[in-house]
């Protein structure tokens, strides 16, 4: 007898993770500035294009993640300390993960880019869960 269940995968979600990935490879891999498809770069303060998508979809996925990750905690199931510090050390790990990526090939510390891309993701990741933890749901 299997006692333990298996967790279900929203298998629409890996799929939009994995056209976002793609899509952020092609946008940083597009090839000669100047003379690559205007739909590939990002736009001026007006307008939209392709690259100007892929941050706002990282973070839709990670909220939805999110959703179903602290979804089993309520009043009745309260989330312990261990939950908090994974959390936080998540948010730590990818931060310093942007932190040394904006500096690999050349590590400047009066040039460093303190909120790249990953330090936002993280910063929105760690509040997002605070929010969803600390705030009660209306029945």
């Amino acid at each position: 007898m299997n006692l333990t269940k298996k967790k279900q995968r929203l298998r629409c979600l890996d799929a939009f993770r994995g056209m976002t990935i793609a899509g952020m490879i092609i946008v940083n891999q597009a090839g000669i500035p100047g003379k690559t498809y205007s739909f590939l770069e990002h736009s001026d303060w007006h307008g939209l294009q392709g690259a100007d998508l892929i941050f706002p979809f990282f973070l839709f996925i990670v909220g939805v993640a999110i959703a179903f990750s602290l979804g089993k905690y309520n009043q009745t199931n309260p989330p312990t300390s261990k939950v908090y510090s994974r959390i936080l050390r998540r948010s730590l790990i990818l931060f310093a993960l942007g932190l040394g990526l904006n500096g690999f090939w050349h590590y400047d510390f009066s040039n460093i880019r303190l909120m790249g891309v990953l330090q936002r993701i993280s910063l929105s990741y760690l509040f997002t869960c605070l929010i969803v933890l600390n705030l009660s749901r209306k029945a």
